[in-house]
């Protein structure tokens, strides 16, 4: 299914201060975008020195990376309880992750998907954050084979990549602001291909 998986980045471990940092980045990143803030802005948010910003994570790139995986990681907490609540039906499953990615977007999200954001700005592969972009797509996508292969195994590849291809458009369609309510349009799409014979 394409490309060679990334190798996974190098994580740090989160002392209070490094945990401030991040959660400052995280706010400022969302909100403004990843070149516009510069390490002295997320220094001065949390409340500490750029010294102990260099110290703790060696480089905003590094900051970068754990901005981008606490997301993924809160995103897949976030969409592991809606399949949960789903029950084991792969057709209410799929639905489920538009379900969780509305509420997301409307809780979360209200600029569109961060990784979708943080691509715009880093296309570079040799930049460690990207192996975290390009790594949570490829997981949604081999979600949505998973789901697949319980219901139209002869041709889960297809369907999956179509499933993907309505939610990533709903969710670009949704943080640019296109039409209203992308995301329950795509459900919708999804709802009438899971219902043909």
């Amino acid at each position: 299914m394409g490309t060679a998986a990334e190798p996974s980045p190098r994580r740090v471990t989160l002392t209070p201060a490094a945990r401030r940092v991040v959660d400052a980045a995280t706010r400022l990143f969302y909100e403004r975008g990843i070149h516009a803030v510069g390490v002295d802005l997320i220094a001065a948010e949390a409340g500490v020195t750029k010294k102990t910003l260099y110290d703790r994570f060696g480089s905003k790139e590094q900051v970068v990376v754990e901005y981008l995986a606490g997301r993924d990681e809160r995103w897949r907490a976030f969409l592991a309880g809606h399949l949960d609540a789903a029950g084991p039906d792969p057709r209410e499953r799929v639905l489920a992750v538009f379900d969780a990615s509305r509420s997301w977007a409307e809780e979360l999200s209200p600029k569109g998907c961060s990784m979708v954001n943080a691509h715009a700005e880093i296309s570079d592969p040799a930049h460690p954050a990207h192996a975290v972009i390009t790594g949570q797509k490829r997981w949604m996508l081999a979600l949505f084979a998973q789901l697949a292969a319980d219901i139209a195994p002869g041709s889960a590849d297809s369907l999956a990549r179509t499933l993907m291809l309505l939610h990533e458009g709903a969710l670009v369609a949704h943080g640019l602001g296109v039409f209203p309510d992308a995301l329950t349009h795509a459900r919708d799409q999804a709802a009438a291909l899971l219902a043909r014979p």
